[in-house]
This record gives structure tokens, C-alpha cells and sequence, in this order.
């Protein structure tokens, strides 16, 4: 069983969130430059056993597709022709920023380290992948 890796894809920094090998803990990875992501994903492809990628994919209220994915789907094409084999999933990220800011207030964050847009990234990139699970959970 290999690893499902989570993406919070932004115009400048792209939140990474990885499973256990066994997929049952999500857990924060890293935050990359968004231009700096698809040489950060070969590089970690190699290293590990990665068998689905999730991908935040921003909706409005009224579920239409946000502005953002304007930057998302050129991103979605760049990385399927580079991965054609690695199965890609997009999942709804509605309020995953403001869940990730919650959360680090909640554990206590000084004010410095809730002001890091990075550690948000990877904060939400990890909301999302824990909320895939779940749906999965539930599908079983």
C-alpha cells in the first residue's frame, strides 16, 4: 500500500500533506514554491511509494468553480503529463484556510507562527487529505 500525498496548490506556495504507508494518519509534509513543485514531486515520487494524489480544488457556495482554479488547472495539466500514471483526485477545499488557521489556534501557535502562510499551506493540505479519508471511510 503506498502513500496517498495531499496538494493545497496556490499561486506562490503549494501545502504538502502526506499519509503514513498505511494510510492512516495524514500528516503535514512541507510547503514548496509553487514554481519549485513539480521538480519537489519527482524527487519525492522516487523516494516514496506514492499511490494517489489529492488536489484541493476550490469551489464557491454555490459550487462553481472558484478564480483560483484559473491557476489550478493549468497546474492539474502540467502535472498529468508529467505523472500520466500517478491517479489524481480533486476534492472540494471550501474553508480549509480558515479551518487550518483555527486549528493552529486551537494548538496553541504564537501569533508569529500563525502569521506564516506556509505553515497554513501545509496546515490545510493536511485538512484535506484528513477529510478524503473520512469520505472513504464512509465509502467502504
Amino acid at each position: 500500500m503506498g502513500r496517498i500525498l495531499a496538494i493545497d496548490y496556490g499561486r506562490k506556495r503549494v501545502g504538502l500533506a502526506v499519509t503514513d504507508p498505511l494510510q492512516l494518519i495524514a500528516n503535514k509534509l512541507t510547503t514548496v514554491r509553487s514554481h519549485d513543485i513539480l521538480d519537489f514531486l519527482k524527487d519525492y515520487f522516487q523516494k516514496e511509494n506514492v499511490e494517489k494524489v489529492i488536489i484541493g480544488y476550490p469551489l464557491q457556495m454555490n459550487n462553481e468553480a472558484s478564480e483560483a482554479v484559473q491557476y489550478i488547472n493549468p497546474f492539474l495539466k502540467r502535472f498529468q503529463k508529467l505523472f500520466p500514471d500517478m491517479p489524481i483526485e480533486q476534492v472540494d477545499e471550501r474553508f480549509t484556510s480558515k479551518m487550518a488557521f483555527q486549528t493552529m489556534l486551537d494548538a496553541g501557535l504564537k501569533k508569529k507562527a500563525r502569521q506564516d502562510k506556509g505553515t497554513i499551506d501545509a496546515v490545510s493540505a493536511t485538512i484535506i487529505l484528513q477529510s478524503y479519508m473520512e469520505q472513504q471511510k464512509y465509502r467502504s
